[in-house]
């Protein structure tokens, strides 16, 4: 069956690996490189540790954009260079603003460690706009009680960022946008929102249908703007739904680094090589930049 009208793109998930860990990266890709402030969305896992194993993202830097961590199951240990330290667990929402340079690493906790157990989660990082680019870092960690729900029709929304259907997320936000955690029993709709210019869900697990097509677990779609689209769940789904207003103009992705400015990652690149960045106490092995290419 055709595309349906309301959806403008589908990416398939390239498979990556980030300390050990499996990842499938949707944003950015070559169908896509962002929707609204979302340059890149990662899905970890699912990944079933065995006891005495885990994840290690050893420390790196980051320049020009916010990241924002969602789990769906496990835990995992965020430390970084302004002295956080904060276990995340599923539902609550870790928000650090990397801004003009920031270092952290992202490990397994201790007791999920010595236990073993499922690991899954999304990953996700916002370009900030130009005025916001070299802002002071920062870090903010919202627990699972403190983000709104909403509920009705066999849907089940939680918002972890920005504003949707009359709701207000707690975290910072540098632009208009939302991330939200929607589950759907099976034969459900969920009206997807038309009230921001760039639209996408990736779905998690379950199955999709829109307009008689059927999307699977592991695609982002992107909804063409201004489309009112109604999400059907064939099978009990759940997708996080996200987007916003687009980009004030291209962005440049190397590494670990987001910026409007080639040259200022090149720079952010020759700083983290000369030791420049600051370190993270109590978690000193960081990760050596990789091979740098024309951007």
């Amino acid at each position: 069956m055709s595309q349906p009208a309301s959806v403008e793109a589908v990416v398939i998930p390239q498979a990556r690996d980030i300390g050990g860990f499996g990842v499938r990266r949707a944003l950015p890709s070559a169908g896509r490189r962002m929707v609204g402030p979302f340059v890149f969305l990662d899905e970890m896992g699912p990944a079933d540790f065995a006891p005495g194993t885990g994840m290690d993202v050893r420390p790196h830097p980051h320049i020009g954009l916010a990241t924002l961590t969602y789990l769906l199951d496990g835990a995992l240990f965020h430390r970084d260079s302004l002295g956080h330290a904060q276990e995340i667990s599923p539902g609550a929402v870790n928000l650090m603003v990397a801004g003009r340079g920031i270092v952290h690493s992202e490990r397994s906790p201790p007791d999920f460690r010595a236990a073993g157990g499922r690991m899954r989660g999304l990953q996700l990082w916002l370009g900030l706009p130009e005025k916001f680019e070299q802002a002071d870092p920062g870090f903010e960690h919202h627990g699972r009680e403190t983000l709104p729900t909403l509920e009705g029709g066999g849907f089940r929304l939680r918002l972890a960022l920005g504003g949707l259907h009359g709701l207000r997320a707690p975290p910072t936000t540098f632009s208009t946008c939302f991330f939200a955690d929607i589950m759907l029993d099976a034969g459900a709709t969920y009206e997807f929102a038309d009230d921001h210019e760039e639209r996408a869900f990736y779905l998690v697990e379950g199955e999709i249908e829109i307009d008689g097509a059927v999307f699977p677990a592991g695609e982002l779609v992107v909804i063409r703007p201004g489309a009112r689209t109604a999400l059907r769940a064939r099978t009990p789904s759940r997708f996080a739904a996200l987007g916003g207003e687009a980009m004030d103009g291209p962005r440049f992705l190397w590494w670990n680094f987001v910026s409007s400015s080639r040259e200022r990652i090149f720079a952010a690149r020759a700083a983290w090589e000369a030791g420049h960045f600051p370190s993270i106490e109590g978690d000193p092995e960081f990760i050596p930049a990789p091979e740098l290419k024309a951007l």
